[in-house]
């Protein structure tokens, strides 16, 4: 088993943080109102219930009656419900097995889906010679380019793009899993989702750079989006500093979260805090997206049990890459700018490949702008 903490110096390799350049641009055009990440137009599309297709475990009874669910909720289009052949019972599924099942998906999808649901939590990952999140292979196809450990992994042509048409644009159909593990946990989180739709919330971002010092790598995003804001009236973003570990490292007992971005293995008190509908929260460490007990760290899972309606976390050890996990800056402003949660979610990850995305993916608080 890997240890629960990230290779430290000199092994940890830190990536140049080009996100940040694109999040200034993309600051000035929020002022404007022309939204858009890395300053583009801001979508006429977003995805909707009809480009979305709910992918089934075949004879896997809870990933029926989640697909099912969330089909009734969500109005999704019966031709986009689609069966396939899926071991659900292990943890990880083989690159082979995992060719033939994409292959039997992309055979029944429907040429204008864009995006996929996944109703069930194992397999989370692809295991080849290195490990992809089953939600990039599903959009990439499994590939060692995009996995590997520490090397500088494939980058996604989805990165902070203004593109409403995933599959048109880049040939790609970005892939959420719901990640819950029973009926009434699934509908909790699809009900969620849904009264997240234009509510225009009115709450909090949390962006804490933790004494974590490894795990804390994305602190000048979170202290650029702060300095700069959300660019909407009553949603503020909070940058907390604990890099001295002289205070807390945790946020709690707040009753406003929409966004919560830190760095740590475990994340104590994300229970005591109330989310939002259509909050998105995560935590960078290694191996968070590797279902069901994450190597012994906080799985993503968690944060969705706490109320989340959206997290990221990796598969493999990927060290301590920011293009690997979410960038804060991109997420908020493609998520305020009107984009669904998955479209927002992909958008703010450079390097994807070996992550695990999980949420309700048509939340949408926000109108286009």
């Amino acid at each position: 088993m890997s240890l629960p903490q990230m290779p430290h110096t000199p092994h940890v390799r830190h990536t140049p943080r080009p996100h940040l350049l694109a999040f200034l641009i993309g600051s000035a055009c929020l002022i404007a109102s022309c939204g858009g990440g890395g300053g583009e137009t801001a979508p006429a599309e977003q995805l909707t219930a009809n480009e979305l297709a709910v992918v089934i475990a075949n004879g896997d009874a809870l990933s029926e009656s989640i697909g099912l669910a969330y089909q009734r909720a969500r109005g999704v289009p019966a031709a986009n419900v689609i069966r396939i052949d899926l071991p659900t019972g292990q943890a990880a599924i083989s690159a082979s097995d995992f060719s033939a099942v994409k292959a039997q998906l992309d055979a029944r999808l429907p040429g204008h889906v864009q995006a996929t649901l996944l109703t069930w939590t194992r397999p989370s990952r692809v295991q080849g010679s290195c490990a992809m999140g089953i939600t990039s292979a599903f959009a990439f196809g499994y590939d060692t380019a995009y996995c590997g450990g520490c090397r500088a992994t494939q980058a996604s042509p989805y990165y902070a793009s203004g593109s409403g048409r995933p599959w048109r644009d880049h040939q790609i159909r970005p892939s959420m899993m719901l990640g819950a593990a029973t009926l009434s946990a699934a509908q909790a989180l699809i009900d969620r989702g849904v009264a997240a739709d234009g509510s225009r919330p009115r709450g909090s971002g949390y962006l804490v750079r933790t004494s974590d010092v490894t795990r804390s790598v994305r602190w000048e995003d979170f202290q650029a989006l702060a300095a700069a804001g959300s660019g909407l009236p009553g949603v503020p973003m909070v940058y907390l500093d604990n890099s001295a570990g002289t205070g807390s490292n945790l946020v709690t007992d707040r009753s406003d979260v929409l966004f919560y971005f830190t760095g740590l293995a475990t994340v104590p008190g994300i229970a005591t805090n109330r989310y939002l509908p259509g909050a998105a929260a995560d935590h960078l460490t290694s191996h968070a997206g590797r279902l069901p007990d994450a190597n012994g760290q906080m799985p993503v899972t968690a944060w969705l049990d706490a109320g989340a309606t959206a997290s990221y976390g990796t598969v493999e050890e990927p060290c301590n890459h920011t293009g690997k996990f979410p960038q804060a800056s991109v997420l908020v402003h493609r998520y305020t700018a009107g984009d669904t949660l998955l479209e927002a979610y992909w958008k703010s990850v450079a390097r994807p490949g070996q992550g695990l995305f999980v949420g309700e993916p048509l939340a949408r608080p926000w109108p286009a702008r």
